[in-house]
């Protein structure tokens, strides 16, 4: 669905530089800290800008290449619905309907009734959780082929989350050869949603892992200064000094977990591959 490589976009002192891809039927998260570059590589994605060097195909084609039938393919969730906040739901349920061959309005209609999305009332006065369901709503109401979702589940309440990543997974249990690229700062909703996940730092992929291993082979170590001095460091990935001692950042959690049952082991997830691997020194 997408494939990237060597992509490189340069903004002042910022070089964005990444390879990666999103196979057919995968949900892929693409995460890291506010700046690391998630932004910029949606844009790229979508042909909002163009890169420097490098090559894109979304859909088997480069992103400015897209003719109508293959943005039709595209449901596309960003920080701006695209639409006038001066419209309505049926305002935007005519343009829908005028965009996509595919549009279902009888089940985009039911689904912002069972958000509670009122239908009536302009958009500009929609609170940012009516408006972040929305988004999701519009880029699932024609079937598309790929789904690329930019913080969809911000500004939502518990429930509305699990709602809309239920969406999700229906959309995909429905449509088994389409495609989610998501990104989100709410770990939790990535680790129990995402087949793959993509760690961008700095502008560039430092870590590509399946969910599942991430999940089950990663964790954080705690120990002294003099528990770390004997630790065996063959199998850490990265390690940050702390006032106890040391977090040493591990994808064989078993080997140390069997080799030193007197330490502390704490399974890793998506917030400590983050921290450790954007702040911890290798």
């Amino acid at each position: 669905m997408i494939s990237a490589s060597k992509l490189v976009k340069r903004y002042g002192d910022f070089n964005l530089d990444i390879s990666m891809e999103v196979p057919d039927g995968y949900i892929t998260g693409l995460v890291g800290k506010n700046g690391a570059g998630k932004s910029t590589t949606i844009k790229l994605i979508l042909g909002l800008v163009r890169p420097d060097e490098g090559s894109i195909t979304v859909l088997g084609k480069a992103p400015g290449s897209l003719e109508r039938k293959d943005k039709e393919k595209l449901g596309v969730a960003l920080s701006d619905s695209g639409f006038s906040g001066y419209l309505n739901v049926k305002d935007v349920t005519k343009i829908l309907r005028s965009m996509y061959s595919e549009f279902d309005e009888g089940q985009f209609m039911a689904e912002c009734e069972r958000l509670h999305i009122p239908q009536d009332k302009k958009l500009k006065d929609f609170s940012t959780g009516m408006k972040a369901k929305l988004r999701v709503l519009v880029a699932l109401s024609h079937k598309a082929k790929l789904l690329v979702l930019d913080e969809p589940t911000a500004g939502l309440d518990v429930e509305a989350r699990h709602n809309i990543l239920d969406m999700l997974r229906e959309y995909l249990d429905k449509n088994e050869h389409s495609s989610i690229l998501i990104t989100s700062h709410i770990s939790t909703d990535l680790e129990g949603l995402c087949d793959d996940i993509y760690l961008i730092h700095d502008g560039k992929v430092i870590l590509h892992e399946d969910t599942d291993v991430i999940l089950d082979k990663y964790a954080v170590l705690k120990v002294d200064e003099t528990t770390y001095g004997k630790l065996d460091k063959k199998y850490l990935l990265k390690t940050k000094k702390e006032r106890f001692g040391y977090s040493c950042f591990t994808n064989e959690k078993q080997y140390y977990v069997e080799n030193y049952p007197g330490i502390v082991v704490e399974s890793g997830g998506i917030d400590d591959l983050i921290l450790m691997y954007a702040g911890g020194e290798r």
